[in-house]
């Protein structure tokens, strides 16, 4: 008795474990289409980077040989771009690493940790750039050259299409990260902007308005540090497991109360972690069918979610009895 009391937990256990790896993987078809939003992510980021790097190297020789600042700035922040859009490179090859025994959800809040790193990004390059345009202020200098001009509007113009490419992108696959770099390049658009404004008033104002570039790459830096601001703090609510908005959450209630055998759906809790979201539910089947067919409807619902268009990752159910008597209002 004791050899079979010593013996069968272990084995018991042994069946246990291996049934609870089994519980906490993420399934299969959720992890491929999860690699192929961030396949499609890194893609977007790959060509941010080339642009991105064009565009410093014309601005800074530009703004050397037009004596501007303000396009200096503007280049120095378009390297940065190529900085976040590295971390943001990173943080999607990371996220969509398979879970494994480590780590069983996944490695999905990489993706949300590297926004955090482009906001903070945002904010100390608005801080630097500030503090020299106001130094730029203070000093004595050239006004900046008319063709300079040129050179900005066809760095807005490629900015823009960016911002809005990395947007549309960071959109349709659920990466705060990708969105957050999106606006490195809508703030390098404004910088550029207000650099543009800045240079035509000194061209047309003459001597006297040399620093005419430097308070108008200052403006800009409000702007930018507006927008880091906000993004930190949305990457901080991923982070943190925030709740997504309510019309997110009742239709994740609207695809699990249509499948049939489905009496109600009690609890839904939902996080997000990287480019997809984790659904914790508890619902009621009628209370009078064999455990089988109430084990069937909870895979029902389980395929529902991750079948459909909200990005789910995993599904945690809980079964509980209808009406159930111990449900609490």
């Amino acid at each position: 008795m004791c050899y079979l009391w010593n013996q069968r937990p272990l084995e018991h256990n042994r069946v246990r474990t291996a049934a609870m790896r089994q519980h906490a993987t993420i399934p299969r078809e959720a992890h491929e289409q999860l690699a192929a939003s961030a396949a499609r992510g890194v893609r977007a980021t790959i060509v941010a980077i080339l642009v991105s790097a064009v565009l410093a190297a014309v601005k800074i020789l530009a703004g050397l040989a037009g004596y501007s600042y303000a396009l200096i700035a503007d280049g120095v922040e378009s390297m940065l771009d190529i900085f976040s859009a590295l971390v943001v490179l990173g943080s999607l090859r990371i996220a969509a690493t398979p879970p494994n025994q480590r780590y069983p959800f996944g490695y999905g809040k990489a993706e949300p940790l590297g926004a955090i790193v482009i906001a903070a990004g945002l904010l100390i390059a608005a801080a630097g750039i500030a503090i020299q345009s106001i130094r730029e202020i203070l000093t004595p200098h050239h006004l900046p050259a008319p063709w300079t001009l040129i050179v900005l509007v066809l760095v807005v113009v490629t900015k823009e299409l960016l911002f809005r490419f990395l947007t549309r992108t960071g959109a349709e696959i659920g990466s705060g990260a990708i969105q957050t770099d999106a606006w490195h390049h809508r703030s390098d658009a404004l910088t550029s902007g207000a650099a543009f404004i800045g240079i035509t008033i000194g061209v047309i104002g003459g001597p006297g308005y040399e620093p005419a570039d430097d308070w108008a790459a200052l403006f800009a830096c409000a702007v930018i540090g507006f927008n880091g601001y906000r993004l930190l703090r949305n990457g901080l609510r991923d982070v943190m497991d925030a709740a997504p908005n309510e019309a997110f959450v009742e239709r994740i209630r609207e695809i699990v109360a249509a499948v049939p055998g489905v009496e109600e759906v009690d609890r839904c809790l939902v996080r997000k972690s990287g480019l997809g979201y984790f659904v914790d539910l508890h619902i009621e089947v009628d209370g009078r069918i064999p455990v089988r067919d109430g084990h069937e409807i909870a895979h029902r619902v389980k395929d529902a979610l991750i079948g459909s268009e909200l990005a789910v990752i995993d599904v945690s159910l809980h079964v509980e009895p209808h009406p159930n008597p111990y449900k609490t209002v």
